[in-house]
C-alpha cells in the first residue's frame, strides 16, 4: 500500500529500484528506505513533515555508506559490488538485479522492517 502511494505503483517502484542498482557507479548498494522525519536540505522551507510527504524512497550509496547516516531506516538492499554477482553473471549486473527482484526478496521480512521503522519513527 505504501509503495503504491509513494511510487505510483509496484511496477514503478521496481523500475526505480532496478535503475538505482544498475546505475550505481562502482561498488555500492541500492536501498528501499523508510524516511525519517528529520530536517533535510530538500525540506528546509517546510521542515514539519506532512502526511502527504513520501515515506519510502529508493537511494543508492557508494562503498560502505548506508542510509543510517541520514537517519533513514533500511527496508531492502541489494549489494552491487562485483563480488556479489561476478561468479554467476560476470559483467551482467542488470541480469543479477532482475533475478534478485523476481526471486530473492522476502516481502514478509521487508514488511516487518517497514512496521518496525514506522513504530520507531513514532517514538522519536
Amino acid at each position: 500500500e505504501q509503495i503504491n502511494k509513494d511510487f505510483g505503483s509496484f511496477d514503478a517502484f521496481v523500475y526505480e529500484f532496478k535503475a538505482a542498482a544498475a546505475t550505481q557507479f562502482g561498488p555500492g548498494w541500492a536501498w528501499l528506505v523508510y524516511k525519517s522525519d528529520s530536517l533535510e536540505v530538500g525540506n528546509a522551507v517546510n521542515p514539519k513533515p506532512s502526511d502527504n510527504d513520501k515515506k519510502l524512497a529508493v537511494v543508492k550509496t557508494p562503498n560502505a555508506v548506508t542510509p543510517l547516516v541520514w537517519n533513514d531506516y533500511p527496508l531492502l538492499t541489494i549489494d552491487v559490488w562485483e563480488h556479489a554477482y561476478y561468479l554467476d553473471y560476470q559483467n551482467r549486473r542488470p541480469d543479477f538485479i532482475s533475478i534478485f527482484m523476481e526471486k530473492l526478496i522476502n516481502w514478509d521480512a521487508v514488511n516487518a522492517r517497514y512496521e518496525a521503522a514506522k513504530a520507531a519513527a513514532q517514538q522519536q
